[in-house]
């Protein structure tokens, strides 16, 4: 039987999510994210959490660095800079890095 480069990838991707400046903490750190959502959806899941305002700014950064394109996948993102197993993002509310 004849193994897929599919079996190989994570089922879930486990990201880690930290504040920066003034962001809100979070309650819960870790989330397990599908592979395949993009940048834009775990955004989208970080206002939610923290109740923000339609006209409220939220910045997403990758090893408190850059900030990812929004339609990048978590899966790629995960296999360029993840580390111990984890993909670390950091969210604030204002323009930290990059």
């Amino acid at each position: 039987m004849a193994t897929t480069s599919e079996e190989n990838k994570p089922k879930k991707v486990e990201v880690l999510l930290r504040p920066t400046g003034d962001a809100p903490i979070l309650k819960r750190k870790k989330w397990q994210v599908d592979p395949s959502q993009s940048v834009q959806w775990v955004i989208e899941f970080l206002r939610k959490l923290l109740k923000c305002e339609p006209s409220e700014s939220l910045f997403l950064y990758v090893n408190q660095a850059f900030a990812p394109s929004p339609d990048r996948e978590i899966g790629s993102l995960y296999e360029c800079f993840g580390v111990d197993g984890k993909l670390v993002l950091h969210y604030a509310r204002t323009q930290a890095w990059g």
